[in-house]
């Protein structure tokens, strides 16, 4: 005769368990960010380890929503103010970011730094680390000569420690 067994009862209710925690941090799992409106955001310099790196113009899906209304309405009213000529302020950021780039690329100014650039409807924001904060003096006027910027800040800190002035990636 064969003896059948029956299943423990606590066998099932510890696999159930078991699977619950396996898949419970998918649920919590942080929202993706994506560059939803595919903003310029770059790196032009990399010399202090350790630097945070901003999270530059990533948001979440409901963050993008918020801001959709806003950017139509920031991005068009400079065209309807006859402070420019394109018909939305977004449409300079791709020749801004494009001449930035050149610029940094050619220069060795800020070499002692780790900057990012992101550009938004001719705003340019300029973040990251620096070793010496007395070689960031001119980094607005350096930024500022590029044709159709608008408005440049600068947030940027001394070394690598420390909180930040510019939000952050989440850290894994």
């Amino acid at each position: 005769m064969v003896s059948m067994k029956r299943p423990l009862p606590h066998a099932r209710s510890y696999a159930i368990g078991l699977l619950l925690g396996l898949l419970a941090p998918l649920a919590y799992a942080a929202p993706e960010l994506r560059n939803w409106y595919h903003d310029p955001y770059f790196a032009v310099r990399q010399a202090v380890p350790g630097c945070p790196r901003p999270l530059g113009p990533y948001t979440t899906e409901a963050e993008m929503k918020q801001q959709a209304h806003w950017r139509a309405e920031r991005g068009t009213s400079c065209w309807l103010a006859g402070r420019c000529q394109k018909a939305n302020a977004y449409l300079y950021d791709a020749d801004i970011a494009t001449d930035l780039q050149r610029r940094f690329a050619t220069s060795h100014a800020y070499a002692r730094a780790t900057l990012w650039i992101t550009v938004q409807r001719r705003f340019v924001y300029v973040e990251g680390c620096a070793r010496d904060p007395r070689t960031l003096r001119s980094l607005e006027s350096f930024v500022r000569r590029t044709t159709d910027v608008e408005l440049v800040s600068i947030n940027v800190m001394q070394g690598s420690r420390g909180k930040p002035p510019y939000a952050v990636w989440p850290t894994p």
